[in-house]
């Protein structure tokens, strides 16, 4: 029953912060267009979008919504908190159809759908949660051999992507940067989930930074977390790397038969193929003329989620 209830909160953590994190693109959209109406552009390298009050709400509602999804990673398992990550881009492409004119049209829709319909199916299958009373479990299950050969094969692959692949092919294919910021991204995600679980230990009254264990995951965690623009090849690689990464340390499968792990399965590619859906057909319906000059590589979602980033 334990696990049972931090199921259901780190759920409504994370979809909290799916509804924040969407509706922050949205506000931070509005600033960017009145600070564009009476200056210059933050594309064009403006700052104007500093001094309006719609930009700095979208950042404390993005800054709430981030908290709510470090919260959720300590009590429920990475493979239900991760995907739903996809909910975001569903709340900001509805929000944007009633709030910034970008139509939704039939294909956006179907595309909501699939990622509603993958997110119920994972929610319902989703393993429960370990039950760990002390940080020297967490440190017991690092550093066992499964999750240290992942953690060094990731920064093999890492180091040659960086040192051979980025200077040959970093301008021409954007997979060699995703890939960078996945493997990293999914061991930052397994440091994030230790020290929330620290944090919720120590809340409940066990101080859990007295070890050096703990403090190990804190820096970790510190140095490597990134932000990237969200796009279906680097939301495919980043999840599945990160329920792979949180799988062979955390154990999460081991309480589940074949059928519910092919179910939890069949509900992320569901997910996969809303997300992909959304994406592809963002600018369906728009006129020519009205549709953004950006490059064909460059990926966003319907909120304009790039040029919010690059803000």
């Amino acid at each position: 029953m334990v696990g049972v209830s931090d199921n259901v909160r780190g759920f409504v953590l994370a979809l909290s912060s799916s509804v924040f994190i969407g509706s922050s693109f949205i506000i931070k959209k509005k600033g960017l267009q009145r600070a564009g109406a009476s200056g210059t552009r933050a594309s064009e390298g403006g700052f104007a979008y500093l001094k309006e009050p719609w930009w700095w709400a979208g950042m404390i509602t993005m800054i709430v919504g981030e908290g709510a999804n470090f919260a959720a990673y300590a009590y429920a398992p990475a493979i239900l908190v991760t995907p739903l990550g996809a909910l975001s881009i569903i709340f900001s492409a509805v929000l944007a159809h009633f709030f910034l004119d970008e139509r939704l049209h039939m294909f956006g829709v179907i595309g909501c759908m699939l990622c509603l319909v993958g997110s119920v199916t994972i929610v319902l299958h989703a393993p429960l949660e370990r039950d760990i009373e002390s940080f020297k479990q967490v440190w017991h299950l690092a550093t066992e051999p499964g999750f240290i050969v992942y953690f060094l094969v990731a920064l093999v692959l890492v180091g040659v992507l960086i040192f051979v692949y980025v200077p040959r092919y970093g301008h021409t294919h954007m997979v060699v940067y995703i890939g960078i910021c996945s493997l990293m991204g999914s061991i930052t995600v397994v440091c994030v989930k230790a020290v929330a679980i620290a944090l919720k230990l120590s809340f409940s009254g066990s101080n859990q930074f007295k070890y050096f264990e703990t403090w190990f995951f804190t820096i970790l965690a510190l140095d490597m977390f990134n932000t990237a623009v969200v796009s279906p090849v680097y939301y495919v690689m980043f999840t599945t790397l990160t329920i792979v990464a949180s799988t062979i340390m955390f154990k999460e499968w081991d309480s589940q038969d074949g059928s519910q792990i092919v179910t939890e399965l069949c509900g992320f590619v569901t997910i996969l193929s809303g997300t992909f859906i959304l994406h592809k057909t963002k600018d369906m319906g728009t006129p020519p003329s009205e549709a953004p000059p950006y490059p064909p590589y460059r990926q966003r979602s319907n909120s304009d989620s790039a040029s919010l980033q690059m803000a």
